[in-house]
């Protein structure tokens, strides 16, 4: 048999990664001064794992001053879920978790058929910001991500009610970001909004940062359902002619496992996978993200109710 190449490598133009992580810094320590309570989202998701490494890199010497938030469905992969905890007990930073399992046992919430939780987040999420006062909330997003993320600005105005209106978008220009809110309002914060998939890895790569390893490559039962691989689970059980198979797979991005889908995959190290992304034609969420595909408009709807 013969040996598989080493993948090629793929580097940042000079001074790109320099420049993303000089802006997010500079958008983090100005949310910080500005805004009295930010709260970081924290999913143990690639995007928030950088976010969290920027902000220790932005306020070090000392320790990042605010909790982190993970909106928690209960349909996370476990291997996330290990890391999640992990993490923030290395990093000595406080975790707050917002469960909308708790929501579904007493009634807030009802399961939706299709047993995906992904759109029953927005509920946990806006209670949480409003126990805690929370006056920024940073997020991940970016905006090669989905068409409505692509039009959310660097520092993004929420109602009182948690919702995003996207009529009302304030200039961002030279990097000044207008922090203004009234009373029972907040203020969302994306660092990444510049960036791509491919940066994101590249600054994996180059910062050496751990990552959950569902982001490699690894053996996996799967069963293949509307053209995406999904972990079987208890959400529903198999349908009528499915079944599970053994395949080699990666994830591009981690979320409710009921929704979110693998992709076939040798990218068993970073470099691999910086080759792999730079192939693809599609972004990480129309890959594999089954919640987006309920209609045109699902992510921007989910936005303007509250969800990230």
């Amino acid at each position: 048999m013969t040996a598989l190449a080493p993948a090629p490598r793929v580097d940042a133009p000079a001074g790109l990664l320099d420049a993303l992580e000089a802006e997010a810094i500079h958008i983090i320590r100005e949310t910080v001064a500005e805004l009295e309570r930010p709260v970081m989202l924290f999913s143990g998701g690639k995007d928030s794992v950088v976010m969290l490494h920027l902000a220790a890199k932005a306020l070090w010497p000392a320790p990042i001053p605010f909790p982190v938030l993970h909106v928690d469905t209960g349909h996370n992969f476990p291997e996330v879920i290990e890391f999640r905890d992990r993490t923030v007990a290395k990093m000595g930073v406080e975790l707050l978790v917002a469960s909308v399992q708790d929501y579904l046992d007493d009634g807030r919430l009802e399961e939706r058929a299709d047993g995906t939780r992904n759109p029953l987040q927005t509920m946990p999420l806006l209670d949480a910001i409003e126990e805690h006062r929370f006056t920024a909330v940073f997020g991940g997003g970016r905006r090669d991500e989905d068409k409505a993320r692509a039009k959310e600005r660097i520092m993004s105005l929420r109602s009182a009610f948690g919702q995003w209106d996207p009529k009302n978008q304030r200039p961002e220009l030279w990097h000044l970001y207008n922090t203004r809110h009234r009373p029972g309002e907040h203020v969302r914060v994306f660092p990444l909004s510049n960036w791509t998939e491919l940066d994101v890895w590249r600054y994996i790569a180059r910062e050496q940062i751990e990552l959950p390893s569902l982001y490699y490559a690894h053996e996996r039962d799967v069963v293949e359902r509307d053209g995406m691989l999904l972990s079987p689970g208890d959400w529903g059980g198999l349908r009528e002619g499915e079944e599970t198979t053994r395949r080699t797979v990666r994830y591009r991005t981690v979320g409710d496992m009921s929704c979110t889908g693998a992709v076939l995959s040798e990218a068993f190290d970073v470099q691999a996978v910086l080759a792999e992304v730079a192939a693809s034609t599609i972004t990480e969420r129309g890959a594999t993200r089954a919640d987006d595909r309920i209609s045109e408009a699902a992510m921007e709807d989910r936005k303007k109710e509250g969800y990230f």
